[in-house]
C-alpha cells in the first residue's frame, strides 16, 4: 500500500478538517509571480523543456511537503508516499488531453515521463489517461496568459481533493523573468500557511544551480 491512513481524530486539524471538509467548495487559492531566470537559462542549458523543468520543480516541492501528499478517498484522510502529475497536454489540434507523469527523482527520468505521455496523447483522443490515480496535483499551463487569478471548473457532486496548480505566461522585469503560478489546494487539508511553504520550497528548487 503506497499510502497511510491517517485518524483524524488524532489530528491538531481535526476541527478545521471536519469544518471544510462539509464545504460544496472547499478549495481556497492564490495566485502569486515566481521568479524564474535561473531556473529558465538552467533547463535550457540542459537541453529540456522549461514546460518540463519547472513541472519537475513543482512535483519535487509538493513531494516534500506533507499536505500536499494528504487526499480524501472514500471518507478515508490518506497520507501517500509519493505524489504525481496529471497536467494537461496540448495537442496539434488545439485540444488537450489529461495525463498521468509518474514522478521520478531525477530530472533525466522525469523527463521520460513527460515525452511518453506527450506522444500517447497526440495519438489518443481520449480525454483521460488509462492510469487514474488520486496521489496526483492537476496541473495546467497557459503560456499565453500574464494571468492575476485563476477560477477552475468543478463538478460539485464528486468528491475532490487533489491540490491545483496553473502556471502562467513567462514576463520580464529588468532583468529578471517572472512566471505567475495559481495554486488551489482543500482547505480542510491545509491553509495558507502551507501554500506559502509550497512556494518557498518551489523558489528554492528553482533558484538552484
Amino acid at each position: 500500500m503506497n499510502y497511510e491512513v491517517i485518524n483524524y481524530k488524532d489530528w491538531n486539524r481535526s476541527s478545521q478538517y471536519l469544518f471544510f471538509k462539509e464545504f460544496e467548495e472547499p478549495f481556497t487559492g492564490v495566485t502569486c509571480d515566481v521568479d524564474v531566470t535561473k531556473a529558465y537559462e538552467n533547463a535550457k542549458l540542459a537541453k529540456f523543456s522549461f514546460f518540463q523543468y519547472y513541472l519537475h520543480k513543482s512535483l519535487l516541492a509538493a513531494n516534500d511537503l506533507r499536505p500536499f501528499r494528504l487526499r480524501i478517498v472514500n471518507d478515508e484522510l490518506r497520507l501517500y508516499e509519493k505524489i504525481h502529475a496529471s497536467a494537461t497536454i496540448s495537442r496539434a489540434d488545439g485540444t488537450f488531453g489529461f495525463s498521468h507523469i509518474e514522478f521520478e527523482k531525477e530530472l533525466t527520468d522525469f523527463s521520460r515521463e513527460v515525452v511518453s505521455e506527450k506522444e500517447r496523447i497526440a495519438e489518443d483522443y481520449n480525454l483521460f489517461p488509462p492510469v487514474h490515480k488520486e496521489n496526483v496535483i492537476h496541473f495546467s499551463a497557459m503560456p499565453w496568459l500574464q494571468f492575476t487569478s485563476v477560477s477552475h471548473a468543478r463538478k460539485y457532486a464528486r468528491p475532490d481533493s487533489c491540490p491545483k496548480i496553473s502556471f502562467g505566461k513567462v514576463y520580464k522585469v529588468g532583468t529578471v523573468l517572472k512566471m505567475p503560478v495559481s495554486i488551489h489546494v482543500h482547505h480542510g487539508l491545509m491553509d495558507g500557511r502551507d501554500i506559502g511553504r509550497y512556494v518557498d520550497r518551489f523558489q528554492t528548487l528553482l533558484n538552484e544551480g
